[in-house]
């Protein structure tokens, strides 16, 4: 066995991307019955068995651990037949019925793996195997990192530069080059090797009389099944024991050697319900842990889920985390007067109360108030119903005058008030004309603030991470899918507990982790005085919304419709025939076989590639493949902004309205969903025309402004290196500074190339660029890159020390953090895996410059919006964040001097050794005024 250093050294040489997060895919049937079979063969004081179980969760608990992944499957086959039985009925015929002590470890099995938070897959009509297979392609596809555990031969044939196979029960590890090294063949022919040779274990008949030897013969002296069947008469020259009769034996058995290629074949286009990127490891269920833990009597892990560290990643964070305390909990429903009078009453003399809505829908501009619910202290709280339509629904207060009620409470800035996720709540205020006011504490961003990585920072992770405590979930009251209920429509009940909850907890969360932020007073600031003021000001820049040009979008539309229509006319033409420009194996006998281009990369099946890196190649010496390229991204661009951003106009303002994030991205970056703004391509003539749709009503321009190199700038006040603080103070092109020190030429004869490449190394240091990623960005050897990077540092020799003072000292703390702060912790800074340490450290250089920005922006937006409010009458309007970009609407008549107002307040956002600078255009629309 190797030992765990050898171990991952291993890992790193056969897959280096797996040091950064795999994709783990779990055979969980191929575990089963090999745990099952492996010692210990343990049973409970029931007599029951469990060992099967305790190994497939031990194997489990050793993948989380060593790899600390995010996603993950586990993957099991369904009760009945497959269609390999359709094919062929003797499939898998011989195998004995499964043990009767080991079918009741199944149940058991899929409940704690589903406790501990893993995604569990079982389809029925197809093997585990080709769950896996689809899924992994699916990934390896997108550039994901695979990771597959299991100990089955059949998964070699899925190997390639992204799917790495191990079995952690013997500790080895196939790459493509092991799997050569092992079978005698790549994972190209593993399925060609299995069709000749046959599977005792699966009755895969193969060719008669063909051993493995044999086998390899074949495969390594003419190819693979198809050469062969193409071939025979090539055998007798192969030399091996009985080539001679091998022909007839190929005539005669040819058939069966083709249905043996089938059935070996692992299916790789299985209909999943979720896709990979859904795969994402939640939560652990710590009272159902406990409670199965408990019947199959596995005392040790029983401990560590009671002592509640068996998910804590360090004896600090295991500090973090509190034994759960029960809590009396007195939850009321009110629906008298004379009980909303005593709680109106009860919240007005509360010190600090907790807040939380209850709607129809998670869309803020759609959603209908359904009820509020309140706590004042911990296990103290109520629900409010408003609006429970469902039949035989008690009787509830009427709504406006409940409203009514509440209206002084909800805007009085002194009575103080904690939500999860206030925007949302006061978005939700906001349309019933309740203006929210004394907002003084949001927990999802105490959460994100104190720690953005520790966990995701909704509710009910929250909750248990924090708590120890296993929130009512909406699945729970509301139903699944397409059944699932509207809150109006779920029996108070059950409503009330649940919404009641809510508060309660947002409250205790609060209580337990304000302390830990005022510890760290820099964090406490970083809440106070950036992210909370945001809150408000997010929540109007949403529901002002961006008016859009839908007539524009639809001709852009019907424009895109026609380019692509005649590049698919250009394609046939060039083709000679017509064909599906997004059929791969059409592309694949178009390109190779008729047109006789090279084939510069192959699947993992052996097949010519036509992948995006490969047709980018191709379409420098070839007209077709660039063809096909540009029809793939108008495509791209007619059905993700074109078709769809019209369809996301709201019917009562006439506007998109987007929904910001601020506990999202780990750097303190705001980013945007439905639509993603952050997304909207600049980089084409037809992706900068989708900006011409945002457009300002009449009487109004759109106003653009963004700050100059925020990051450079930031990186020159953090390393203090001379040459660049001269350089910014003076006034220089940066880019075109650094090329002149680079290059070694005078300022003003640096060409336009020599600047290009200045400007890739710039922006490629800051984010951690290796002389490879430079190399291949500039299309230089890599030699000439590092030339390029080592002169760089000898130049400006104060950004080197910087970056080398934050390595170590994110390393000896770590984290790191902003200008202001923030933190940004790097849980893999001291990772013995060499690529997840140096993937930290990149992290680590990057995240104090990324997050300053961030930061920056964010004040320059609380700045301008207390502006707005302050000293303006209604005649500028915040309506989106972007990157450094803030965009505004304005009166046309002012919109000159309102320009260099906003200039001047993001200028004064920040005091850095360099000028800060932001620069603004003004036009119709917002391309016009970028």
């Amino acid at each position: 066995m190797l030992a765990p250093s050898s171990h991952t050294e291993k890992i790193d040489k056969i897959m280096p991307n797996i040091a950064e997060n795999p994709l783990i895919l779990v055979d969980g049937s191929s575990y089963l019955y090999r745990a099952y079979y492996a010692p210990p063969h343990l049973t409970n004081s029931k007599g029951e068995a469990t060992g099967a179980v305790y190994g497939v969760i031990n194997m489990l608990r050793s993948l989380l651990n060593q790899y600390k992944p995010t996603q993950m499957a586990v993957v099991f086959d369904a009760k009945g037949k497959t269609f390999r039985n359709e094919m062929y009925a003797e499939y898998k015929a011989h195998r004995p019925p499964m043990p009767d002590d080991l079918r009741t470890q199944i149940e058991p099995l899929h409940r704690i793996i589903r406790a501990l938070g893993l995604p569990l897959v079982c389809i029925p009509g197809v093997e585990a195997d080709d769950v896996i297979g689809t899924i992994a392609r699916q990934a390896s596809q997108e550039g994901r990192a695979v990771l597959i555990s299991t100990g089955d031969k059949d998964m070699a044939q899925l190997v390639d530069d992204k799917i790495t196979l191990i079995n952690t029960m013997t500790n080895t590890i196939l790459g493509p080059d092991e799997v050569s090294e092992k079978f005698g063949v790549g994972p190209e022919l593993i399925i060609d090797l299995l069709a000749l040779q046959g599977d005792k274990a699966d009755n895969i008949p193969g060719l008669p009389g063909v051993g493995e030897k044999t086998a390899l013969a074949m495969l390594q002296g003419v190819g693979g099944v198809e050469a062969i069947l193409a071939n025979p008469e090539k055998m007798p020259e192969l030399g091996f024991r009985g080539a001679k009769t091998m022909p007839a034996k190929i005539a005669e058995h040819g058939d069966m050697l083709k249905l043996s290629y089938e059935l070996a074949t692992i299916k790789c286009d299985v209909e999943l319900e979720q896709d990979w990127h859904q795969l994402n490891i939640q939560g652990a269920d710590r009272d159902e842990l406990i409670k199965c833990y408990g019947e199959m009597e596995f005392k040790r892990w029983l401990a560590e889920v009671l002592d509640n560290k068996s998910s804590a990643s360090s004896q600090e964070e295991a500090d973090e985390v509190p034994a759960p305390q029960a809590i009396d909990t007195q939850y009321d429903t009110i629906l008298t007067w004379e009980a909303l009078d005593e709680w109106l009453k009860a919240l007005a003399a509360a010190p600090l109360f907790a807040l939380d809505t209850e709607t129809t829908s998670l869309n803020y501009m759609e959603a209908k108030m359904v009820g509020l619910s309140f706590a004042i202290e911990p296990g103290k709280a109520a629900y409010l119903p408003l609006a429970h339509d469902y039949a035989d629904a008690p009787e509830q207060l009427d709504s406006e005058q409940v409203l009514a009620k509440l209206k002084p409470l909800l805007e009085d800035p002194s009575l103080l008030k904690v939500g999860q996720n206030l925007k949302y709540d006061m978005s939700i205020l906001a349309n019933v004309g309740i203006a929210l006011k004394g907002v003084a504490f949001d927990t999802m961003l105490e959460s994100y603030v104190f720690n953005s990585v520790a966990s995701k920072h909704n509710m009910d992770d929250l909750a248990l991470k924090y708590l120890g405590h296993k929130n009512i979930s909406f699945e729970e009251i509301a139903g699944k899918g397409v059944k699932q209920l509207t809150f109006n429509q779920i029996p108070l009940e059950t409503a009330a507990p649940y919404a009641a909850e809510d508060a309660d907890i947002t409250l205790r969360l609060h209580q337990h982790l304000w302390p830990r932020l005022q510890k760290a007073s820099e964090l406490a600031s970083v809440f106070t005085d950036i992210e909370l003021p945001l809150v408000s000001i997010l929540s109007q820049i949403e529901r002002q919304g961006v008016l859009i040009d839908s007539m524009l979008l639809g001709q852009q539309s019907d424009e895109l419709a026609r380019k692509i229509d005649e590049l698919e006319q250009k394609a046939y033409e060039i083709a000679g025939e017509p064909f599906n420009l997004g059929s791969t194996k059409q592309l694949q006998a178009l390109f190779f076989e008729k047109l006789g281009y090279p084939v510069l990369k192959k699947t993992p099946k052996g097949a010519p590639s036509t992948a995006e890196e490969v047709l980018v190649e191709l379409a420098l010496d070839y007209p077709l493949p660039k063809i096909i390229l540009e029809h793939r991204s108008l495509s791209k661009l007619k059905s993700t902004y074109t078709d769809k951003l019209p369809l996301m106009v709201d019917g009562k303002t006439g506007r998109v309205h987007t929904s910001y994030h601020q506990a999202i991205a780990a750097t303190g970056r705001l980013s945007s969903s439905e639509p993603n703004l952050q997304n909207i391509p600049i980089r084409t003539e037809e992706g900068r025309r989708i900006r011409h749709a945002f457009v300002a009503p009449e009487g109004r321009k759109i106003l653009a402004a963004d700050y100059s190199q925020i990051e450079l700038r930031i990186m020159a006040h953090l390393s203090q290196d001379k040459g660049l603080l001269s350089a910014f103070a003076e006034g220089k092109d940066i880019h075109r500074a650094t090329a002149a020190e680079v290059f070694d030429v005078d300022f003003s004869e640096v060409t336009s190339e020599q600047r290009r490449r200045a400007k890739a190394v710039n922006f490629g240091l800051i984010y951690g660029m290796s002389a490879f990623g430079l190399a291949r960005q500039l299309d230089i050897p890599r030699h000439e890159a590092q030339q390029y990077i080592d002169i760089y540092f000898k130049r400006y020799p104060g950004v080197l020390k910087y970056m080398e003072d934050t390595r170590a000292a994110a390393a000896e703390q770590g984290y790191v953090s902003t200008l202001y702060g923030r933190r940004l912790y790097l849980p893999a800074i001291k990772d013995r895996n060499a690529m997840r340490r140096q993937a930290a450290e990149r992290a680590a250089i990057n995240a104090p410059m990324q997050g300053t920005a961030a930061d920056i922006i964010k004040k320059a937006m609380i700045n301008i919006a207390q502006w707005i409010e302050t000293e303006t009458q209604g005649e500028i309007t915040m309506i989106m964040q972007v990157h450094d970009e803030l965009v505004f609407e304005v009166d046309a008549d002012k919109a000159d001097s309102l320009k260099l107002k906003v200039c001047e307040l993001m200028a004064q956002a920040a005091s850095l050794d360099v000028e800060l600078l932001a620069e603004a255009g003004i036009g119709d629309n917002w391309e016009q005024a970028h």
